[in-house]
This record gives structure tokens, C-alpha cells and sequence, in this order.
């Protein structure tokens, strides 16, 4: 997603976290997720950002509502990348409060970390703008992990099964919903699984003209940090994974 994100703002300085050490939070609890979603954008605070974007469905689930109602500070906004998925699956802009309303989707997919699937997060706030979708949720456990691990092979495997099971529940759906960042990296897969015919969401280049959006209509959110890769883990192991994924050098230093 940093990759879109950096091709569409290419003038605008990142600071990357990612929260390795504690990394999938996808079979984690509500409230363990709150902590650590808190503790990480802390962190991003504290080095000049003013905005943060929590490329992290399970935290947009699980935690984002949760820090926006009692938790962020004062001048800092904090966002999540449901809202481009939903704007592009329902055709309305989130600022677009007129009632919920029939729209071209009505049987979709959603794949996503079980805690993502349990929060129903996804189907709440679609239920907010559009009627009569069907959503059929299926919690992808263990696809995250083999990509940590960066074994594609038994990535696919599984991506494979959990569309399996998906489609035994909802056999013909018109869309599919890739609803974890992890899981662009095997969207070919997903894709192929599901057949030519389906539509596969992925977030990346809506959540990076959303962002592109709303820095243009919020220019002070800029902040003040110095562009850098950070991480909970080891630099030097998550910066070897980055190598392996994006085909170039990044180094991570430690958080």
C-alpha cells in the first residue's frame, strides 16, 4: 500500500511503522488490538506526524472508532482504509448522508483476518449507504503468517481453500473484497481461485486517492517527520522480507 501511496503523493515524506514484533493482530482480541494500534500511531506522533493512515484492516476494524471517539489528541487525525473500499463499492462519497440506497453489487466476498471478520466492521458501515448486499465473510487464518514467513507456496495453498469454502457458501459472488493489506501480494491467486468474472477489490490505489483527496482539502495535516522505514521486529529481518517482496533495497531501523 506505501508503494501506491508514495507513486500518487510522490513529494510527500512517510514514516512507515510496521508493529513486527506483534504482527498478525488478526487472531488477536479487541482490546489487545486497541493497546497496540494506540502504542504504534503513538509512536508515529511523537515522530512529527500529524495524520495517520492505519494500512491495517483489522485495526480499522477493531480499534479505529474506538481512538477517534476517546483517544486521539487535538490537532493529530487518525484514519482507516474502509472508507476508499466502501466510497468505490457503493459509488457515494463518505461525506453523502442521504439514506442507504440499492447499488450494481449485491453478492460479495469479503476475505479478511478473523478478527476483521468478527468485528463486522465491513458490513456495518456498508449497511450505513447501500441495501440489499449480501456479504459473505471468510476469516483467511494462517495466509498472513506463510506471507510473513514468505512462503508464497503455502500462501496460495491457502488462499485457494478459503475460497473454497467461501464459494460453498456464496457460489456465484460479483465482487471480492481483499480485505487485509497482506493480501495484495497474492491477488493473482485470489483472482485466479475465483475466476475472470469476479470483481477483486484491492486497497492500495483507492486508499492512495483518498489520501491524495484529503490532503488536498487538508494541507496543514501535512506534519513535520523525516521520511523513514521503522519496526517493532528485527531491522535487519524485516527489511530482508521487504527485499524479497518489493524487488528493492529498503532498510528498516528499529522503532
Amino acid at each position: 500500500m506505501l508503494e501506491a501511496v508514495k507513486k500518487r503523493l510522490p513529494d510527500v515524506e512517510f514514516i512507515y511503522l510496521a508493529d513486527s514484533a506483534h504482527a498478525p493482530y488478526g487472531v488477536r482480541t479487541a482490546d489487545d488490538i486497541y493497546a497496540l494500534t494506540c502504542a504504534a500511531v503513538q509512536r508515529l506522533f511523537d515522530a512529527g506526524c500529524d495524520l495517520v493512515i492505519l494500512a491495517c484492516n483489522t485495526a480499522s476494524a477493531a480499534a479505529l472508532r474506538r481512538m477517534q471517539e476517546s483517544w486521539v489528541p487535538e490537532g493529530k487525525r487518525v484514519l482507516g482504509v474502509f472508507v476508499p473500499l466502501i466510497e468505490a463499492l457503493t459509488e457515494r462519497q463518505w461525506g453523502d448522508n442521504s439514506p442507504p440506497r440499492e447499488v450494481g453489487v449485491q453478492h460479495v466476498a469479503l476475505f479478511a483476518t478473523p478478527a476483521t471478520v468478527s468485528s463486522r466492521a465491513f458490513q456495518r458501515e456498508l449497511a450505513f449507504r447501500a441495501v440489499g448486499v449480501d456479504v459473505e465473510a471468510q476469516a483467511c487464518g494462517g495466509v498472513v503468517d506463510a506471507i510473513e514467513e514468505g512462503d508464497m507456496i503455502l500462501a496460495e495453498a491457502l488462499v485457494r481453500s478459503h475460497v473454497d469454502a467461501l464459494k460453498r457458501k456464496m457460489p456465484q459472488p460479483q465482487a471480492a473484497i481483499l480485505g487485509c493489506t497482506h493480501y495484495p501480494l497474492m491477488q493473482a491467486a485470489f483472482q485466479d481461485a475465483l475466476g475472470a468474472d469476479v470483481a477483486v477489490y484491492s486497497q492500495a490505489g483507492l486508499v492512495a486517492d483518498s489520501l491524495a483527496n484529503y490532503l488536498d482539502r487538508h494541507p496543514g495535516m501535512l506534519g513535520t517527520g523525516v521520511s523513514a522505514y521503522l519496526t517493532t521486529g528485527n531491522p535487519k529481518r524485516v527489511s530482508d522480507r521487504a527485499v524479497q517482496f518489493l524487488r528493492r533495497q529498503i532498510t528498516f531501523e528499529a522503532a
